[in-house]
């Protein structure tokens, strides 16, 4: 039949023989492991270096000190605060000509511990003991009660000693919750808006019920509470003030479906864009350009801080490196900026034929078919997007073809129902052409993702042939 020359969306699946499922499996293995060890910026930044180090990546920071001269093949990578990544492969053509840049974000939505959090509710007799917590990101917050929960994340006290905590994942572990209004006594409840069925202040993680011995001390489960932090990890109560703690799901990733095809996890988004595109910069070797993976923090709040996209950080370690190159300016720092290439790595939506309603399927992406690519995202009439051009897109589709990457792409549902938004234009600022890329999601920001692990294999693929050939 003589081709109609109309796109058609390919099942990856079709495509696979023995020796791709076998690697296929071997990633989303290893994948997997990541997401249930790594639940947030701290645990993902720490596992990543030992993975780097392995590889013969080394720390910026020391290359600085030591005044070392740079090379071409030259792997380094440069942590900062613990919460951001950057890996360098430095290439064989000048720096001025540009990076191929691959950027994710490692923060996902949960619930954070406010600095006062720890309280015993004694104001109805129930003498129960809580944390408040302030929720991070765009979420549900009906979807965050009655599921198991863990606490990971530090507290650093006076002194300075820095107290890692993680509770809610061994099998010995107790785990937490926000407890829920019965069924019985919902009729009020569930007349409200989905947006205040949980109110923000009532997403309270339950932590205890047994008080002292001491009848009369007023809050006898809270010092309980204390005394048992105290005793395991030497915390007191005003250490709470200098801590970072995550109330995240608990729990491993997992297999879903009977055919095992998806994997059903917390932190999809992003961590799966940044796992690939750090599996694809490890297996970059002597480039032409000097490739780079870039891993941010703080995307799910609008990229502000220290840590996130809008810092300088990024600025500050690539004219560092040009340094240690012996080739630094001002000038020469912009003009590698601008001369750039970038997949901002991150999900897009994948349809869901339960809510078909709000999506456009024409313009939607689809479990198992590949890579995702979105020339723009924002809100509404677009506001707030990198819209990409179609010179680099072209350039894009070229090189997915010329490797056998199946992609297709996507847009964030029908036009006025939402939207969303990257990192992408905050490095479009500098003139580099960049386009978002990446793997698509159900159920995205909600306690448990899913997505398909032949689109996480197409997504790796994609990333290490842009790093190749860009």
């Amino acid at each position: 039949m003589e081709d109609d020359h109309s796109r058609k969306l390919k099942f990856a699946w079709d495509k696979y023989e023995d020796k791709d499922i076998e690697s296929l499996n071997c990633l989303s293995s290893e994948y997997k492991a990541f997401l249930s060890k790594c639940k947030t910026e701290r645990e993902c930044v720490k596992e990543l270096i030992l993975d780097a180090e392995r590889k013969g990546f080394k720390s910026l920071k020391s290359a600085i000190e030591n005044g070392e001269k740079l090379k071409p093949g030259d792997k380094l990578y440069a942590n900062n605060m613990d919460k951001n990544l950057i890996l360098y492969t430095l290439g064989k053509e000048p720096l001025e000509k540009g990076l191929t840049i691959l950027g994710a974000h490692i923060d996902s939505p949960r619930m954070d511990l406010k600095q006062n959090p720890l309280y015993e509710d004694i104001l109805y007799t129930t003498h129960l003991s809580y944390f408040k917590t302030h929720y991070y990101g765009g979420i549900k917050k009906y979807q965050w009660v009655t599921i198991p929960l863990a606490i990971h994340g530090v507290v650093i006290l006076k002194d300075g000693k820095e107290v890692n905590i993680v509770i809610g994942e061994d099998d010995e572990d107790p785990v937490f919750c926000v407890t829920d209004l019965l069924i019985h006594l919902s009729l009020d409840q569930l007349d409200k808006k989905g947006s205040k069925v949980i109110e923000g202040e009532d997403l309270n993680i339950l932590l205890g019920s047994i008080p002292i011995k001491d009848k009369d001390e007023k809050y006898r489960v809270k010092i309980n509470v204390l005394k048992l932090l105290y005793d395991k990890y030497g915390i007191e109560e005003e250490d709470f003030a200098s801590s970072e703690l995550e109330i995240v799901p608990s729990g491993k990733a997992r297999d879903c479906g009977f055919d095992r095809s998806m994997i059903l996890a917390y932190g999809h988004d992003d961590r799966v864009c940044a796992y690939t595109s750090f599996a694809a910069q490890l297996n970059i070797e002597n480039p032409e350009r000097t490739c780079v993976c870039l891993l941010v923090d703080k995307e799910e709040i609008g990229s502000a801080g220290a840590t996130g996209m809008s810092s300088m950080y990024f600025e500050n370690s690539l004219a560092e490196v040009m340094s240690l190159c012996g080739d630094y300016s001002d000038l020469k720092l912009r003009r590698t900026l601008q001369n750039s290439k970038m997949l901002s790595s991150d999900v897009s939506a994948a349809f869901d034929s339960n809510f078909y309603s709000v999506m456009d399927i024409r313009n939607s992406a689809f479990l198992g078919m590949g890579v995702v690519f979105n020339k723009y995202t924002g809100v509404k009439g677009k506001v707030g997007c990198n819209d990409a051009n179609p010179e680099f897109i072209a350039n894009i589709r070229a090189i997915m073809e010329k490797h056998n990457v199946y992609w297709q792409t996507g847009e964030l549902g029908k036009v006025d129902q939402g939207g969303g938004g990257t990192i992408a234009y905050i490095m479009a600022k500098y003139g580099m052409n960049v386009i978002d890329c990446g793997v698509p999601v159900l159920s995205m920001h909600s306690p448990n993702e899913v997505v398909s692990k032949a689109d996480v294999y197409e997504t790796y693929k994609a990333y290490l042939a842009f790093l190749k050939e860009a």
